[in-house]
Formats: structure tokens, C-alpha cells, sequence
């Protein structure tokens, strides 16, 4: 590279440090290894305030009062009281087909917005992303569907900044 640099500094004056600049550039991406490396895993243990689970209901209810405050607000409401006790079951897993699940064995919702007596959406925490496979949310969410509300989840493991929880609550409601 040496003999190259002097040959290009004899040859194009002002302009070989652009060139030099141009040319290791070249040899170095011929040099990389063409296997790249495994980005590293996002942690957000860094960005995720400590909570408690009464913290971030607190947390969470501040920010729907502030949004909606035309909407009253419920918490721990049972699936039943929405979804009344049903006759119809559902048949969450059709590995199972002859297991059926009723919506008093649902999670009961974190939160429910009314608008007068009429529940317009429901928001649910969890802690961990198992409780999307979980039955009891399984069911809760399924019956949140049949009713026609939206159902909205937050994992209380991720940072849930307001701006964020604002956008999703807007997005779904």
C-alpha cells in the first residue's frame, strides 16, 4: 500500500487523501470476514424501571384517567361480568377437542373502560410473555373478542413509556 500512496501522491496532488481514503476503504471490506457476528440481545433490564405489579397498575391507571377521563375505569373485573355466564364454551386448543373452557375460568381484566354501563375496551398486564399462551388470558382475551372490545396488552417487563402506551391505547380504541 505504501508504493501506491506515493505513486497517487506524486500523481494527483490535493486530492489523494479523498483516493487513499477510497482505496482503504476498498481493501478493508475485501479484508472483513464474511461471516457477521450475532447482533447482541436487546436487555432491557437498563431501560425498565423496578415496578411492582401495584406500582405499574397505578402507573397504568394514571395514564387512562389522563386519555379518557369521559371513560370510567374498573379494575380486576371478572370475564364473567362482561361476558356474562355463557352457555356457548369455547374451544381454545383443537389439540383438545373435547376440552372446552368457560369464561369463569378467565383472567380477570386489569382494566375495563366504561362509557355509562356499556364496556368499551379492555387493557390487560402481564408479566412475562407467557401470558399470551396462557389459558386464563387465553380466555379472557377470547370473550374481550366475542364481545366486540378491543383488548389491549402490556408486558410489564418492557419499558411501557407513556408516548408508547398512548399510541397503542389510540391505535386500538
Amino acid at each position: 500500500m505504501g508504493l501506491l500512496s506515493n505513486i497517487l501522491k506524486a500523481v494527483a496532488g490535493k486530492a489523494i487523501s479523498e483516493v487513499e481514503a477510497a482505496i482503504n476503504n476498498a481493501v478493508s471490506e475485501k479484508t472483513r470476514p464474511t461471516i457477521r457476528e450475532a447482533a447482541p440481545q436487546q436487555s432491557y433490564s437498563d431501560e425498565v424501571p423496578e415496578r411492582t405489579a401495584a406500582e405499574w397498575k397505578t402507573y397504568f391507571r394514571e395514564i387512562l384517567q389522563c386519555e379518557y377521563p369521559a371513560l370510567a375505569i374498573r379494575e380486576n373485573v371478572p370475564v364473567t361480568e362482561i361476558a356474562g355466564f355463557v352457555a356457548d364454551e369455547f374451544q381454545l386448543y383443537t389439540t383438545r377437542p373435547r376440552q372446552v373452557y368457560k369464561a369463569e375460568w378467565g383472567q380477570p381484566y386489569t382494566f375495563v373502560l366504561y362509557e355509562g354501563a356499556s364496556p368499551k375496551a379492555v387493557v390487560m398486564l402481564g408479566s412475562g410473555h407467557s401470558h399470551d399462551s396462557n389459558v386464563k388470558y387465553l380466555i379472557a382475551r377470547m370473550y374481550a373478542k366475542k364481545c366486540g372490545l378491543p383488548y389491549i396488552n402490556f408486558y410489564t417487563q418492557m419499558p411501557n413509556e407513556r408516548s408508547y402506551v398512548v399510541s397503542r391505547l389510540k391505535k386500538f380504541m
